[in-house]
């Protein structure tokens, strides 16, 4: 099961983006006009979020390299293990 993610257009803010995880954790993206992000963070029963973060544009593309750079890591372990069973397997 994957991430489940909605789209929202708040008018005359921007858009929210928002996320629910496989254990339950909801979080949200609120990406304004002016490029400036907010992650929002919720509790299970509440709809209004405990934590805002705003994040200026730059440091919202910092964060997003870095959650890039571990998952392209993850990926090519997963391929480098998955070419070395293929190897093993034709032996």
């Amino acid at each position: 099961m994957s991430m489940e993610i909605g789209r929202t257009t708040v008018p005359g803010t921007g858009v929210l983006h928002t996320f629910g995880t496989r254990a339950g954790a909801r979080f949200a993206l609120l990406t304004k006009r002016s490029g400036d992000r907010h992650l929002l963070m919720y509790e299970a029963d509440r709809d209004e979020p405990v934590v805002d973060l705003a994040l200026a544009r730059e440091e919202a593309d910092q964060v997003a390299d870095l959650m890039r750079i571990r998952s392209i890591d993850d990926r090519l372990a997963k391929l480098e293990r998955e070419v070395r069973e293929l190897r093993a397997a034709e032996r």
